[in-house]
């Protein structure tokens, strides 16, 4: 009798068991999702989900790596960390041998291939191979730049350590590319790239419509959109469209009133910097100011030079 009740026991365990591994995957396929978080009332269709999900919220880290200070909330992220730590790479591209630590970068490479870009904006006819591509792409149809300097704050469409590096030089005046002809110098490699060609008199982008030739590659895109009539910046308030991202910016002040480039020498200020050289020609006031102001620095000058030369005869 008592074997025959733990034999029950047992089947009915066995039972439970197996319906307890099998109710995520039904949950699957109901799309039932009965375990809510409480803090944004997002469903999931296991506690396990649920459990990792809330850690998002709580920023509970249950997951340290022995070999730096950092931890995580999955142990999945853990293991794709420990590989920035032993170099391991155990993920292979079958068409150029190039390797990664995660499967998602494998896939992400891929396409480099395949020429697939998933992510398509739906202000423009643009696509991108991943979403952060596509997130950074927006931004300049809504003008949104999320990241700023602490210093002066600008604003920036992405976050990079090479953006911030290249725009603190801007603060600190390094410029560490040297020209070897002319010994002019840059804040970044790429400008003197560009400068380069003003010497050696290259334009290796040509147009395929016209045939004129330019220096880089940003002209020409803006170029063939004069043949294609592309106008792929678009303003959210009037939906007036525009192909090159500075006149949508310059356009965007039209909205909003900022004038960012004021006259040191009146109380105006203008939307579009070639509005205040403009300005500066024009405005007889001035005209006048700036010309009293060089006067009054040459006759410094001379001063200076006339006093020093009076001290030489002196002596």
């Amino acid at each position: 009798m008592t074997e025959e009740r733990n034999a029950t026991l047992d089947h009915k365990m066995s039972n439970t068991i197996r319906i307890k591994q099998e109710e995520p995957e039904l949950q699957t396929h109901t799309g039932e999702k009965p375990y809510p978080c409480t803090f944004c009332g997002k469903s999931f269709i296991d506690h396990s989900t649920r459990a990792r999900h809330t850690r998002t919220h709580t920023g509970v880290k249950p997951y340290p790596c022995d070999l730096c200070d950092k931890s995580f909330t999955q142990p999945n992220h853990l293991a794709h960390h420990l590989r920035t730590h032993t170099g391991e790479k155990p993920f292979s591209c079958l068409t150029c041998g190039k390797d990664f630590s995660q499967q998602s970068n494998l896939t992400v490479h891929m396409r480099t291939h395949t020429g697939e870009k998933p992510y398509y904006c739906e202000l423009c006819d643009k696509s991108f191979i991943q979403p952060s591509g596509l997130a950074r792409h927006l931004r300049t149809h809504t003008g949104e730049k999320p990241f700023s300097c602490l210093t002066c704050g600008k604003g920036f469409i992405q976050q990079s350590n090479l953006t911030l590096a290249r725009h603190f030089r801007t603060h600190t005046g390094e410029k560490p590319f040297s020209c070897l002809t002319c010994g002019k110098d840059f804040t970044q490699q790429s400008n003197l790239t560009v400068h380069l060609r003003s010497h050696t008199g290259e334009k290796p982008y040509s147009c395929n419509f016209c045939g004129n030739a330019f220096r880089y590659g940003g002209q020409l895109t803006i170029h063939v959109r004069t043949h294609t009539g592309e106008k792929p910046f678009s303003c959210l308030t009037c939906l007036r469209a525009f192909t090159k991202q500075s006149a949508l910016t310059e356009h965007m002040r039209t909205h909003s009133g900022e004038k960012p480039y004021p006259c040191k020498l009146c109380d105006k200020s203008f939307r579009k910097s070639s509005a205040l050289t403009y300005h500066m020609r024009t405005c007889t006031f001035c005209r006048k100011q700036l010309f009293s102001y060089k006067l009054n620095n040459f006759l410094t000058k001379t001063n200076k030079q006339g006093a020093i030369q009076s001290l030489y005869f002196f002596c």
